[in-house]
């Protein structure tokens, strides 16, 4: 096992001298080296021959290591300052591959406002192992360190959380775990490490559905687990290489294409945000808005001190649910529609889309409800975007 990671390595996070986007731009080897091309082949093999026995290209099946995908994993790693990413189908297959590194009787303490498909992974199935978790508020960690057992074996955190986005302390919840024995992992979806890089502060695993701003196309499913210490890769790779999520060399090529648009993709998305949180704050049917670059936001000073950026995603209450309902079924430009992260824009109902898995009572403690909205802001002209929003958020017969 140590022989096949150590064929699939070859990052060391510390000799890169690019900035985060000219390794996005350019990948990790650039051009290919045989024949030189500027955008990386796709490798579409199943299997590679042996040039004899106990000899190998360093490849054998495209589940256990692919070219293609190793070129986009490599990429990855060197973006987030890790040893090694691991390219999965979707971002839940990562997350679950992480979570098999623990074992029955273990306890996990996660973040209380986050995704729902993640919050019914841990709840409704890693449960049935005899996995335990705790859903805590990490903006309290008063709270995180009351919740702490002798069995706490690693803190899950997305930060900026889903839909909320309320934002962690990443150094500080670093130093927690650490104390007590225990990893950080770190779900960066929002921000991707062109924003926030978790190594940097603590993390010990990072995760991600690259579906969202990674590809920012909306046109590839995947995720990544990226490690930064041997022993843990060893465990998790394990089960990667056994369970075969691996993401296919097709979609491998997709990534690495969209890739090369990701610094200036996210800085338009998030000036476009700017304007329409200011834009939102000001309208007379929106009751309060939720944006980690607000300055009302009350995690703002840690964003800023733990960030390069801000992302684009936004959430808000109108002011009725009939409103909320009207949005959905107004809105022209900007399309009613699960997912996030991509060139177009997108509004979420998280009520009964993406957290429609989560008890009653956590949502309400979490205040999604029926007013409640989520906004993932595309490349789009924000004029546009406010013109829309306007008409949408319009009293009916105006």
């Amino acid at each position: 096992m140590a022989a096949q990671i150590d064929g699939l390595l070859g990052i060391d996070p510390t000799a890169c001298r690019w900035r985060p986007e000219t390794v996005a731009v350019h990948g990790y080897q650039g051009r290919e080296p045989r024949t030189g091309a500027v955008s990386y082949p796709i490798y579409q093999s199943a299997t590679f021959a042996h040039p004899a026995l106990n000899e190998t290209t360093g490849y054998a099946y495209s589940r256990c290591g692919n070219p293609t995908v190793l070129e986009l994993e490599n990429t990855i790693a060197q973006l987030e300052g890790g040893i090694k990413a691991l390219a999965f189908a979707s971002g839940l297959a990562a997350v679950s591959t992480v979570l098999k590194s623990f074992v029955a009787g273990d306890h996990l303490i996660v973040s209380l406002d986050l995704y729902g498909g993640t919050y019914r992974l841990f709840n409704d199935v890693y449960t049935r192992y005899g996995v335990e978790f705790s859903f805590i508020d990490f903006t309290d960690l008063a709270a995180v360190e009351q919740a702490i057992r002798p069995n706490t074996r690693a803190f899950f955190v997305e930060t900026p959380t889903n839909p909320t986005m309320s934002v962690v302390d990443l150094r500080a919840t670093a130093d927690l775990a650490h104390a007590h024995g225990a990893l950080l992992v770190v779900d960066n979806t929002f921000l991707t490490p062109y924003f926030q890089r978790p190594f940097d502060h603590g993390a010990d695993l990072v995760v991600y559905s690259g579906t969202k701003y990674l590809c920012g196309h909306n046109d590839v499913i995947c995720g990544f687990a990226v490690i930064k210490d041997a022993a843990l890769l060893e465990r998790v790779f394990m089960d990667y290489m056994s369970e075969g999520a691996a993401l296919a060399p097709f979609e491998a090529w997709l990534m690495l294409r969209s890739l090369k648009t990701l610094g200036v993709r996210l800085e338009r998305q998030q000036r476009n945000a700017l304007e329409l949180c200011r834009h939102l704050k000001s309208h007379p049917h929106v009751t309060d808005v939720h944006y980690v670059g607000d300055s009302d936001h009350p995690q703002y000073d840690v964003s800023c001190r733990q960030t390069t950026g801000f992302g684009a995603m936004i959430s808000f209450n109108v002011d009725t649910p009939e409103r909320a309902h009207a949005v959905l079924e107004r809105v022209e430009l900007i399309a009613f529609a699960e997912s996030l992260g991509g060139c177009e824009s997108l509004v979420t109902y998280p009520l009964v889309q993406t957290h429609g898995s989560m008890p009653k009572g956590l949502r309400d403690r979490l205040g999604i409800g029926e007013r409640f909205l989520r906004l993932s802001v595309g490349l789009e002209d924000a004029g546009d975007l406010i013109a829309d929003l306007d008409h949408a958020l319009a009293s009916p017969g105006r």
